[in-house]
């Protein structure tokens, strides 16, 4: 994940929209993500690999 997204800041103007960003914030606090499997094989792709990809 981007350390940007994280670090952005949220105006939030109207009370309504307040509290329903509260009671998310709440709701996903016990939560945690679900492991994934992943099905089909990657590979990292990194500097001149990834520009000669992009070139194409």
């Amino acid at each position: 994940m981007a350390t940007k997204s994280i670090l952005k800041n949220v105006d939030i103007k109207d009370k309504k929209l307040g509290k329903s960003l509260v009671i998310a914030l709440e709701n996903a606090a016990g939560k945690h993500a679900k492991d994934v499997q992943l099905s089909r094989t990657y590979e990292d792709v990194r500097g001149d690999k990834l520009r000669s990809i992009l070139q194409k």
